[in-house]
């Protein structure tokens, strides 16, 4: 059972724009961002043919994105279809190409993979254990990103500093697991930073950033937060763990196996949070899983083609 679904009541609550509740730009603004750019600019001379931005499609990417098209650089563009997120953050892939004309890979888990580990495991199996729920993700998100990452020497994230304890010392660039370089280039940027960017560049970003949800991951995963919360909070919020992470960009001799467990494993706590407190981010947790579900078919993708559309 869905520990969300239960808690968050469907309801149509206003929320205030993103822009309007964080756009603002701190000391030094445009330094960080001619320091991103040269990070850019230097990473695609280095790496030519062989660089490309990983992205989530959340606010950070879209930040890195522009920059990307602004500058025209020679920086592929890819993110990772799960076949779990929600219809709000697929319908960003069209606009960007629209908008930067740059096309966007689309990596997607191998879906005979899927559909085994769902008929195995049930639609759902995340809730159960972290090691179902790591499971899930290394399907979904590990494996696709071994297939993006192959012959290319770097990668470029949307990683900062502020978005958790966890990631306190991102660096702007570091080599990951495999030995590629990984860029950081909004390491040292604040949350009002990204948002004073989007707003002053008018960057398309995600509906759900507008109903509380400031980290944004697959469907199932994700719930908005409430006043006060940690930016992660709502990822994988039934989890006792303050790490919580996918294994995207946990370093290899701290990330957890990644295996299947058919045992109905501890370590899952619903938490009291789940009431989330204010009613506004109850409505628009709710608003955005339901259009999500009726949009894109949040389960399982039941052919290829779908995995595309």
């Amino acid at each position: 059972m869905n520990p969300v679904s239960s808690t968050l009541p469907a309801a149509g609550a206003h929320a205030a724009s993103a822009i309007a509740l964080h756009a603002r730009a701190g000391a030094q603004f445009d330094e960080r961002v001619a320091h991103a750019v040269a990070t850019l600019q230097s990473a695609a001379v280095e790496h030519a043919g062989a660089i490309v931005q990983a992205t989530s499609l959340g606010a950070e990417d879209m930040v890195l994105t522009d920059l990307i098209a602004r500058h025209q650089l020679p920086i592929a563009v890819a993110t990772l279809d799960t076949g779990l997120l929600h219809a709000q953050t697929l319908a960003l892939i069209p606009r960007i190409e629209q908008r930067y004309g740059l096309a966007v890979e689309r990596h997607t888990p191998v879906q005979q993979a899927v559909l085994h580990f769902v008929r195995e495991q049930g639609e759902e199996p995340m809730y159960r254990s972290v090691e179902l729920r790591k499971a899930c993700c290394d399907l979904r998100k590990m494996q696709p990103l071994a297939r993006m990452m192959a012959g290319r020497t770097a990668w470029v994230t949307g990683l900062r500093r502020q978005q958790s304890s966890n990631r306190g010392a991102v660096p702007f660039s570091e080599r990951d697991g495999a030995g590629r370089i990984k860029l950081n280039p909004l390491a040292d940027w604040s949350w009002g930073d990204v948002w004073h960017y989007i707003a002053t560049h008018a960057v398309p970003y995600n509906d759900l950033h507008d109903q509380f949800f400031p980290s944004i991951g697959c469907a199932p995963c994700t719930r908005a937060i409430a006043v006060g919360e940690d930016f992660r909070a709502g990822r994988w919020w039934w989890e006792n763990d303050d790490a919580r992470e996918c294994g995207l960009h946990v370093k290899p001799h701290s990330a957890a196996p990644a295996a299947a467990s058919r045992s109905e494993a501890t370590g899952i706590v619903v938490p009291a949070q789940a009431h989330i407190g204010a009613a506004d981010v109850k409505a628009a947790s709710a608003a955005g899983r339901s259009q999500s579900e009726s949009a894109s078919g949040l389960h399982v993708v039941k052919n290829p083609e779908e995995a595309h559309s």
